[in-house]
């Protein structure tokens, strides 16, 4: 599994300045980043793992997301045009992005994941402010600027609000509760 001293060395080889900063609590998800640190949740980042069934195959989609706006199945679908589209299980965030499942890191993803942004992100973020990601770790958080991050994400910006769909609809999934 990949670490917080995994993603420090990769961004010191890429000569980006960063922070791995220790959390005074254990996260069981990135959605307690906001509490955990004191800051806005629109500047902690997740990422949500899709499994989705477009053309007669099934792949994994990676989207990385504010915590507070994280995408549901439909959106994605609908940014897809995807026939099924279901929340990823546990087993299956861990074995397809090598993180931890709820503290996955946006960064050393593996090439062969689709990986989306969620184009609010780049609206609303600054790209000299700073945000906040899982490190894969429970005690430890990435904090970074903004335009170093989305400029080594290797991910397509997409609209994920369900309102702009066309085409005919889609059968997606209702989100599961873990």
């Amino acid at each position: 599994m990949k670490d917080a001293l995994a993603i420090h060395r990769w961004l010191l080889a890429h000569q980006i300045h960063h922070e791995i900063v220790r959390l005074p609590r254990p996260l069981t998800c990135s959605d307690e980043l906001p509490e955990v640190l004191g800051v806005t949740p629109d500047r902690c980042l997740c990422v949500s793992l899709f499994e989705v069934s477009a053309r007669g195959r099934t792949h994994e989609v990676a989207v990385v997301s504010a915590v507070n706006s994280c995408p549901g199945p439909a959106a994605v679908g609908a940014a897809l045009r995807a026939h099924r589209v279901t929340p990823a299980s546990a087993y299956t965030v861990n074995a397809a992005t090598d993180y931890a499942h709820g503290l996955v890191c946006p960064l050393l993803l593996p090439d062969d994941l689709t990986v989306l942004v969620d184009q609010r992100l780049l609206g609303r973020i600054d790209p000299d402010e700073v945000v906040h990601t899982a490190t894969g770790e429970r005690r430890t958080a990435l904090r970074v600027r903004a335009i170093h991050l989305f400029d080594l994400v290797a991910a397509k910006p997409v609209d994920l609000t369900t309102a702009h769909r066309r085409g005919p609809a889609s059968l997606v999934s209702p989100m599961r509760t873990a």
